[in-house]
Protein backbone atom coordinates (compact mmCIF):
# COMPACT_ATOMS: atom_id res chain seq x y z
CA UNK A 1 0.00 0.00 0.00
CA UNK A 2 2.85 2.54 0.95
CA UNK A 3 4.03 1.98 -3.18
CA UNK A 4 0.76 2.99 -4.55
CA UNK A 5 0.28 5.89 -1.50
CA UNK A 6 4.14 7.03 -3.03
CA UNK A 7 3.63 6.74 -6.61
CA UNK A 8 0.20 8.59 -6.19
CA UNK A 9 2.29 11.61 -4.99
CA UNK A 10 4.86 12.06 -7.25
CA UNK A 11 2.65 11.41 -9.98
CA UNK A 12 0.19 14.49 -8.91
CA UNK A 13 3.17 16.64 -7.94
CA UNK A 14 4.20 15.49 -11.49
CA UNK A 15 1.30 16.46 -13.10
CA UNK A 16 0.74 20.22 -11.09
CA UNK A 17 4.10 20.80 -12.36
CA UNK A 18 3.17 20.30 -15.99
CA UNK A 19 -0.37 22.34 -15.52
CA UNK A 20 2.08 25.44 -13.94
CA UNK A 21 4.78 25.31 -17.32
CA UNK A 22 2.22 26.16 -19.77
CA UNK A 23 0.49 28.87 -17.70
CA UNK A 24 3.81 30.95 -16.96
CA UNK A 25 4.58 30.85 -20.39
CA UNK A 26 1.47 32.45 -21.45
CA UNK A 27 1.78 34.83 -19.05
CA UNK A 28 4.68 35.74 -20.86
CA UNK A 29 3.35 35.75 -24.25
CA UNK A 30 0.45 38.38 -23.26
CA UNK A 31 2.24 41.05 -22.02
CA UNK A 32 2.02 42.72 -25.72
CA UNK A 33 -0.24 42.39 -29.03
CA UNK A 34 -0.42 43.26 -32.03
CA UNK A 35 -4.04 44.57 -32.96
CA UNK A 36 -3.60 45.75 -36.14
CA UNK A 37 -1.04 45.49 -38.62
CA UNK A 38 -0.29 46.55 -42.04
CA UNK A 39 2.15 47.36 -44.89
CA UNK A 40 1.14 51.09 -46.34
CA UNK A 41 1.93 53.58 -48.69
CA UNK A 42 1.89 56.65 -46.00
CA UNK A 43 0.60 57.23 -42.18
CA UNK A 44 -1.27 59.96 -41.51
CA UNK A 45 -2.13 61.07 -38.36
CA UNK A 46 -1.52 57.78 -37.10
CA UNK A 47 -3.45 56.16 -39.62
CA UNK A 48 -2.12 53.61 -42.62
CA UNK A 49 -3.18 55.25 -45.51
CA UNK A 50 -3.34 52.91 -49.37
CA UNK A 51 -2.92 49.97 -47.31
CA UNK A 52 -1.78 46.61 -49.57
CA UNK A 53 -0.49 43.40 -50.43
CA UNK A 54 1.28 44.17 -53.81
CA UNK A 55 3.28 46.92 -54.31
CA UNK A 56 5.04 48.37 -57.82
CA UNK A 57 8.62 48.88 -57.66
CA UNK A 58 8.14 52.32 -58.57
CA UNK A 59 7.27 53.10 -54.59
CA UNK A 60 10.00 54.86 -52.98
CA UNK A 61 9.23 53.77 -49.31
CA UNK A 62 6.80 51.89 -47.43
CA UNK A 63 5.47 51.95 -43.99
CA UNK A 64 4.86 49.09 -41.59
CA UNK A 65 2.49 50.36 -39.41
CA UNK A 66 1.62 48.57 -35.86
CA UNK A 67 -1.17 49.01 -33.17
CA UNK A 68 -0.21 47.24 -29.75
CA UNK A 69 -1.94 46.52 -26.51
CA UNK A 70 0.74 45.85 -23.41
CA UNK A 71 -0.03 45.43 -20.20
CA UNK A 72 3.88 46.63 -19.39
CA UNK A 73 4.55 49.94 -20.16
CA UNK A 74 7.24 50.95 -21.35
CA UNK A 75 8.28 48.54 -23.75
CA UNK A 76 8.83 48.03 -27.62
CA UNK A 77 8.65 46.30 -30.37
CA UNK A 78 10.87 45.91 -33.28
CA UNK A 79 9.85 45.50 -36.90
CA UNK A 80 12.85 43.29 -38.38
CA UNK A 81 12.18 44.07 -42.89
CA UNK A 82 13.00 41.12 -45.00
CA UNK A 83 13.62 40.83 -48.87
CA UNK A 84 13.05 37.07 -49.42
CA UNK A 85 15.24 35.30 -46.71
CA UNK A 86 17.33 38.18 -46.26
CA UNK A 87 17.23 40.94 -43.56
CA UNK A 88 17.25 44.19 -44.16
CA UNK A 89 16.30 46.84 -41.56
CA UNK A 90 15.94 45.85 -37.82
CA UNK A 91 14.09 48.50 -36.11
CA UNK A 92 13.23 49.32 -32.33
CA UNK A 93 10.28 51.15 -31.37
CA UNK A 94 8.72 52.74 -28.63
CA UNK A 95 5.54 51.73 -26.79
CA UNK A 96 4.46 54.19 -24.43
CA UNK A 97 0.85 53.50 -23.92
CA UNK A 98 -1.53 50.70 -22.81
CA UNK A 99 -2.37 51.08 -26.88
CA UNK A 100 0.02 52.57 -29.05
CA UNK A 101 0.85 53.14 -32.49
CA UNK A 102 3.82 53.24 -34.36
CA UNK A 103 5.51 52.17 -37.33
CA UNK A 104 8.85 51.67 -39.50
CA UNK A 105 9.41 52.84 -43.01
CA UNK A 106 12.25 51.31 -45.34
CA UNK A 107 13.39 53.16 -48.33
CA UNK A 108 12.76 50.33 -51.49
CA UNK A 109 15.13 50.09 -54.73
CA UNK A 110 13.33 49.31 -58.08
CA UNK A 111 15.48 46.30 -58.52
CA UNK A 112 14.05 44.80 -55.30
CA UNK A 113 11.18 42.47 -56.98
CA UNK A 114 9.59 39.82 -55.01
CA UNK A 115 8.52 38.60 -51.70
CA UNK A 116 9.03 40.54 -48.67
CA UNK A 117 8.07 40.81 -45.40
CA UNK A 118 8.11 42.63 -41.59
CA UNK A 119 8.55 40.09 -38.28
CA UNK A 120 6.81 42.30 -35.58
CA UNK A 121 8.85 41.19 -32.46
CA UNK A 122 8.43 41.66 -28.86
CA UNK A 123 11.86 42.89 -26.70
CA UNK A 124 12.77 39.11 -25.70
CA UNK A 125 12.40 38.65 -29.60
CA UNK A 126 9.48 36.49 -29.87
CA UNK A 127 7.90 36.83 -32.73
CA UNK A 128 4.38 38.95 -32.45
CA UNK A 129 2.99 39.03 -36.08
CA UNK A 130 4.43 38.80 -40.17
CA UNK A 131 2.83 40.87 -42.47
CA UNK A 132 3.96 39.80 -46.15
CA UNK A 133 4.23 41.59 -49.30
CA UNK A 134 5.26 41.91 -53.07
CA UNK A 135 7.06 43.89 -55.14
CA UNK A 136 5.96 43.97 -58.44
CA UNK A 137 7.41 45.38 -61.50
Amino acid sequence: MKKIVSFSGVLACLISLCLLIPAAGAQEASKIQVVAAAICKDVVEREAVDVGTQFSNSVPRLYCFTKAVSTEIPTEVVHVWSYGDVERARISLSVKAVTWRTYSSKAIQSHEIGPWRVDVLDTSGNLLETINFEITQ
